[in-house]
């Protein structure tokens, strides 16, 4: 049976870890598609009044995710564009609800990887990442590890990020949900 395109919700879901191009990636695609990105961190600092690295220290990571499930849960109801969720949304039980509920819907998640070596460039693995103080490297790395079979098990689509272009990835995903809807239709 073909996947059913969203009745309401993200055209697209997009999910991974820091420095996999979450939000560049759903501005390209928002861009192509001539619909508006969206991303669950900056819903939480509009919401907090303060930066994700404030509400961490100041706050605490509880508040954080709290904010942040708060944020999952009304961009998927309200918003119809593409979706950048935080690198850790997805490790809530009830966000992992909310985004099968998407899912069965007819919505897709797309889970952006990226190696450390073409992560760490891009977030500078710096003190603006309030997981990965210490050893950001190995922080990043172990995070990643813990991460990745949560990532697996909530995406419909598996995209590396690895020396391509926010563009290119767009490009890639497109020709993803073209592929999924020739072998879902047969047609």
């Amino acid at each position: 049976m073909p996947r059913p395109t969203p009745a309401s919700g993200p055209r697209v879901v997009l999910i991974g870890p820091p420095g996999a191009g979450k939000s560049t990636v759903a501005a390209a695609l928002a861009q192509r598609w001539q619909l508006a990105p969206r991303d669950t961190d900056t819903d939480v600092e509009t919401t907090a009044g303060k930066s994700v690295a404030d509400v961490f220290v100041e706050d605490g990571e509880p508040r954080f995710r709290a904010l942040e499930r708060a944020a999952v849960a009304a961009a998927l109801d309200e918003h119809d564009g593409v979706l950048a969720l935080g690198g850790g949304a997805v490790l809530d039980p009830g966000t992992r609800v909310l985004l099968q509920a998407y899912r069965e819907g007819g919505g897709v998640v797309v889970f952006l990887d990226v190696s450390l070596a073409h992560a760490a460039p891009r977030v500078g693995l710096n003190q603006s990442r309030p997981l990965l103080v210490g050893s950001p490297r190995a922080q990043w790395q172990a995070l990643m590890d813990a991460r990745r079979p949560v990532y697996e098990e909530v995406a419909t689509v598996h995209v590396s990020t690895d020396g391509l272009r926010p563009v290119e990835v767009a490009e890639i995903i497109e020709s993803r949900l073209r592929d999924q809807r020739v072998s879902e239709t047969g047609a």
